[in-house]
């Protein structure tokens, strides 16, 4: 009798892991599922396809408009003075510009002078910089939160969009893809 007990226990036991493993990957399974179902919907409004043409200023005054990224990939980055996330990206978009081209976007974040005092404040004064205090960009854009980034290649061509953190690995690889891949 002692033997069919141990062996019902042993099996009793199996059947209890496998039931458990089973429910930590039905978790798993829905977390995944709950992340990527919020990136979709974030995402849903951003442009795709070809980018919306514009023209800006600069915070030093110069012009700058889509065609002079022509024939090399870059990224336009919207931010905020006031969003926590993008001060979490802040370093990585300063170390990304060193090797890519960076078009930064001030999503209403205030006038030139705000714009101008924050950016000292945090020490990114290098990036390249258009006040969007109207949200007139971001709407051409499709921009409802921030940080949102594009990577758009040297035709012009929206090729990747993110919307919330992303990290610097993450955007090296899609402008070396866009870079390599021209499509």
């Amino acid at each position: 009798m002692s033997s069919n007990n141990t062996s019902a226990n042993e099996l009793n036991k199996t059947v209890k892991k496998k039931k458990r493993w089973f429910r930590y990957l039905l978790e798993i399974l829905l977390i995944v599922g709950i992340v990527f179902g919020i990136r979709a919907w974030q995402q849903k409004d951003l442009v795709a396809g070809e980018a919306p043409s514009f023209q800006s200023v600069l915070l030093d005054g110069k012009t700058v408009n889509l065609e002079d990224y022509r024939g090399k990939p870059f990224i336009l980055h919207f931010w905020a003075s006031w969003c926590a996330f993008c001060k979490v990206e802040e370093n990585s978009m300063t170390k990304i510009q060193k090797d890519w081209p960076v078009l930064s976007v001030a999503y209403q974040s205030g006038d030139k002078e705000e714009v101008l005092a924050h950016m000292k404040e945090r020490k990114i004064e290098a990036w390249p910089t258009i006040v969007d205090k109207d949200n007139r960009l971001g709407d051409l854009f499709g921009v409802k939160g921030v940080p949102t980034s594009y990577v758009i290649d040297g035709k012009g061509n929206i090729r990747f969009a993110e919307v919330g953190l992303t990290s610097g690995w993450g955007l090296r690889a899609r402008m070396w893809w866009a870079n390599k891949f021209k499509g």
